[in-house]
Formats: structure tokens, sequence, C-alpha cells
């Protein structure tokens, strides 16, 4: 075999080399992708179910069923409301009478 034969034959080895070695990584890479899509499906998910457990658990009603019934809480009676004597401001940019 020539000389140019043998480093044809060679560099052609190393292209299907470098074809396989790069399909796999391409393969190992889409692969990734996947999973990580799967992952952000699933992630997004939980967020929604987070953010509907959240509005239940501050919803008022539950609140104040809580405040009341755990916490013995409730409204102030008349005799123990003190007004404060505080003036009242103008709106800004209402001018005063």
């Amino acid at each position: 075999m020539s000389k140019l034969t043998v480093t044809l034959f060679l560099l052609l080895m190393i292209s299907a080399g470098g074809l396989v070695t790069s399909q796999h990584q391409a393969r190992k890479l889409y692969a990734e992708l996947e999973r990580e899509k799967q992952l952000t499906k699933q992630i997004e998910t939980e967020f929604t179910q987070l953010q509907i457990e959240q509005s239940t658990w501050s919803m008022h009603s539950r609140i104040e069923k809580v405040a009341t019934s755990r916490l013995h809480m409730g409204s102030p009676a008349a005799e123990q409301l003190h007004p404060l004597d505080t003036p009242v401001t103008p709106a800004y940019g209402v001018p005063e009478p």
C-alpha cells in the first residue's frame, strides 16, 4: 500500500471514531434533556399544588376559625375599645378647605 492510502485510511478511521463519539454524546445529551424536561414538569405540578395549598391555608375563614378555636382569640368587647384622637390628614394633592 502506498503512503497516501495508509494516511487516507487512518483519517477515515479517525473520522469514523469521531462520528461514533459525537453521535453517542448527542444521544446522552438528548436523554439528559428529556429527564430535565420531565423534572421541570414535575416541579411545575408540585408548585401549582403548593400554590393551591397556600391559598387554602390563608383563607380568611380558616384563619378566623383557628384564631377562635385553637388560640382562643375573639373580638374585643366595646368597653375594651379606646379610640384615638388623631387629626385627619387630607389626601395627597387635595387642598384643605
